[in-house]
């Protein structure tokens, strides 16, 4: 018993051990363990964590919606859009076929200013690896990439209007050229494919691509281009039996295209030596589309500031910015720099003067209403019971004669109220000052805070004295410009002075083709 009771006792201070030991290894393991939850408890959502997570979800929903996207049916986003909008209409290629219509006069289109690709053959250093990239059209990657080395490359000479030294941008070729002008921004895409649903295709459709940078005359004296221009449509009338083509120029297209005509009818070596009968021969219609024959008042700002409809908007809410220095940047001032060298944007000033635009107060379109009433759509408004909730005592005389007006009350007051300088008298002051000054003036910078003050204080231009002022403020430009193009009324067509090719796009100061049965259509 007492063994017994000693084996007991010995069990049971074991099992006292084994548990004290089990309880200091509980609070040994206790001990070490609780820094380490402390520092997981502490730790803490941070605002970088949300960011991470959400472009993890949003770019996994994208890739899921794309995937979607491109493994679903193709009907399906067509039968989605049928029930939300109703059945779809045909496409007038579609419409045509199923009326029978076919191929029958081959097709010329004639892109305009800007709307064509331009691609890199030669460059500098910086353009490294462009060889046959566009510089102009498509992605304008190289435009973000390298912004200075583009903007170099995209200029012309400055004393030439050709291409600078070690420089040598060439249009883009074939129906490719101007079928889009980006990404989902179409020129002739559209049309291309309706006429290719009638049976159209390359060898009846013909791009007529041309630098838009350069002038005219100087497309034919560097490129060739009128001259491959007057081959393909000979081309294409002889291999589609006979039939003459029909002609769809757009934009600045129409006057280069009316350049064209008188170019292939006049003699070597300015002319194409066509004779007077090659567009009669050769030419079924010309569907003008948006023609500037008499030219674009916003033209005018384009070369006197770089400012569109578009960047005039931006400029109001940042005014300033795009002036400044900002990063090395100098935006405004590489962008004048290099479009004042584009030649082809002077065929587009205002022509006729003011017996075509009007004068400081009086224009063609007479009376109108303020800017913010909204324009009328009836043709005519002569019978009043027609307008209805129109106060005419709000009606206020526009005189659009004045292109440009420095200040809405000068824009509206009139000519005898205004106090004008003579900008010809600051312009021959200062003509000498500008020897010494860089060769393309730029906004608010070369030409100098007198200049613009003289420019300010002549208060309003009209299509007059537009020429003066773009000759005041880029002179190496408008001198170029003088040599190919005039912006006048001829007095007598018959003058052998007018034969000269700076008159070939001015529809006030040359003639049509001798071609009665040609047509012309203008949309």
């Amino acid at each position: 018993m007492s063994f017994l009771r000693r084996r007991k006792g010995t069990d049971s201070s074991k099992s006292q051990n084994l548990r004290c030991s089990i309880v200091k290894e509980d609070e040994k393991n206790n001990l070490y363990e609780s820094p380490r939850k402390e520092s997981y408890n502490s730790k803490k959502w941070s605002c970088w964590d949300s960011c991470c997570w959400f472009i993890g979800f949003v770019c996994s929903v994208w890739w899921f919606l794309l995937l979607l996207y491109n493994t679903m049916p193709a009907s399906i986003p067509q039968y989605v859009t049928e029930a939300i909008t109703g059945p779809l209409t045909d496409p007038p290629g579609v419409k045509l076929r199923k009326e029978g219509l076919t191929v029958n006069h081959p097709v010329v289109f004639v892109p305009g200013i800007v709307t064509g690709g331009l691609e890199l053959w030669e460059g500098h250093q910086c353009a490294e690896g462009l060889f046959r990239k566009r510089l102009w059209g498509g992605s304008f990657g190289e435009l973000y990439k390298r912004p200075l080395c583009w903007a170099q490359h995209m200029s012309l000479d400055n004393e030439t209007g050709l291409d600078p030294p070690g420089i040598r941008v060439r249009p883009v070729s074939g129906l490719v050229a101007a079928d889009y002008f980006a990404a989902g921004y179409f020129v002739w895409a559209v049309l291309i494919a309706n006429l290719a649903q009638i049976g159209y295709e390359e060898k009846t459709m013909y791009m007529a691509a041309y630098d838009w940078r350069l002038s005219f005359q100087n497309t034919e004296v560097r490129d060739q281009t009128l001259s491959r221009i007057k081959s393909n449509i000979e081309l294409m009338v002889a291999t589609n039996g006979g039939k003459k083509v029909v002609v769809i120029p757009h934009s600045m297209g129409v006057l280069y295209f009316l350049h064209f005509m008188k170019w292939v009818e006049a003699p070597p070596p300015t002319g194409g030596g066509g004779g007077s009968e090659w567009c009669a021969k050769h030419i079924k219609a010309v569907m003008n589309i948006g023609g500037p024959f008499l030219g674009v008042p916003k033209s005018v700002s384009g070369l006197f500031s770089v400012e569109a409809r578009d960047i005039a908007i931006a400029r109001t809410f940042a005014p300033g910015f795009l002036d400044k220095d900002v990063f090395g940047l100098q935006t405004f001032q590489h962008l004048m720099r290099m479009t004042r060298t584009w030649d082809s944007t002077m065929s587009m000033i205002p022509k006729g003067g003011e017996t075509i635009w009007g004068g400081l107060d009086w224009s063609p379109e007479g009376s109108s209403f303020n800017c913010g009433a909204k324009t009328l759509r009836n043709n005519s408004i002569n019978n009043t019971d027609q307008i209805p909730n129109i106060n005419l005592a709000n009606m206020k005389n526009v005189n659009y004669g004045r292109i440009i007006s420095f200040g809405k009350d000068v824009a509206e007051a009139h000519s005898s109220k205004i106090e004008r300088v003579d900008l010809l008298d600051s312009m021959k002051a200062d003509m000498l000052a500008n020897l010494t000054n860089c060769d393309i003036w730029i906004e608010y910078h070369d030409i100098g805070d007198h200049r613009i003050k003289a420019v300010a204080d002549y208060k309003v231009y009209t299509a007059g004295s537009i020429l003066d002022l773009l000759h005041f403020v880029s002179p190496k430009l408008m001198a170029r410009g003088g040599a190919h193009f005039s912006y006048g009324i001829a007095d007598n067509l018959d003058d052998p002075n007018y034969q000269h090719y700076k008159y070939w796009s001015n529809p006030l100061e040359t003639k049509l083709p001798d071609a009665p049965d040609m047509e012309i259509y203008s949309i």
